[in-house]
């Protein structure tokens, strides 16, 4: 029978991208929004400005996600392309250097070079790239699909704050803003600590414990340039 583990790992990427772009969404958006009305503007002014905020926020998202993985692609495949060569001219140091690092791990010498002879023979690139480089498919870089996640992400949770926004009026609005703001942050941080296996508390506390203080802020730059400009 064969047996099987569930294993959290090969969430990371996406997982990161997503709560990334979401958790953004909702703290900037929010925090914009609670600015400007601070800063006393009228209900159309806020909700424009939030949709704006929007819109420029998930294209930055997904431009700065694609550079940023691009980067690290890059840096693997230069890394890959320099083990091949190796490979090819000097295949007996890189089989000592992968015997070593089984020696560090705990295998005895004759072992070590016996797993090592099996692994070069099978998937040589493959084994340095694994044991050497600690490059895995897991966390293989994906700047494509960092992009889109940290986009989409990004919108839907900006979204949440504007929905807020359209539908209290003026006089309510920051305090609606801020307090169901909170409230979808903290489940952002249950939903990403469970997807991750972490404690829920302590999840959604730090994401919305770092909302809250953004929001002080703006809220606080809104109601002083408000006072400065009236």
């Amino acid at each position: 029978m064969r047996h099987f583990e569930f294993h959290r790992s090969h969430r990371i990427g996406w997982l990161r991208a997503a709560v990334l772009g979401a958790n953004d969404g909702i703290v900037s958006t929010a925090s914009l929004v609670i600015g400007i009305a601070a800063a006393q503007a009228n209900h159309q002014t806020i909700l424009l400005t939030g949709v704006a905020g929007l819109v420029a926020g998930a294209m930055s998202m997904a431009a700065g996600e694609y550079v940023s993985v691009s980067s690290q692609a890059d840096t693997e495949s230069a890394d890959l392309a320099k083990e091949s060569q190796e490979l090819l001219h000097e295949p007996d140091s890189e089989l000592k250097e992968l015997t070593g690092i089984y020696i560090k791990r705990g295998l005895h010498a004759d072992l070590a070079h016996q797993v090592a002879l099996a692994l070069t023979a099978h998937d040589a690139l493959g084994a340095h790239a694994r044991d050497e480089l600690g490059m895995t498919d897991t966390a293989a870089a994906k700047p494509l699909i960092a992009a889109l996640a940290s986009a989409s992400t990004f919108a839907i949770g900006a979204v949440l704050p504007l929905i807020v926004v359209a539908l209290t009026p003026q006089p309510l609005l920051i305090q609606a803003v801020a307090g169901f703001s909170l409230l979808f942050l903290a489940g952002l941080g249950g939903l990403a600590a469970k997807a991750g296996g972490a404690n829920l508390i302590h999840g959604a506390s730090r994401v919305a414990f770092w909302g809250a203080l953004a929001m002080l802020a703006t809220a606080l730059t809104g109601k002083l340039f408000g006072v400065a400009l009236g």
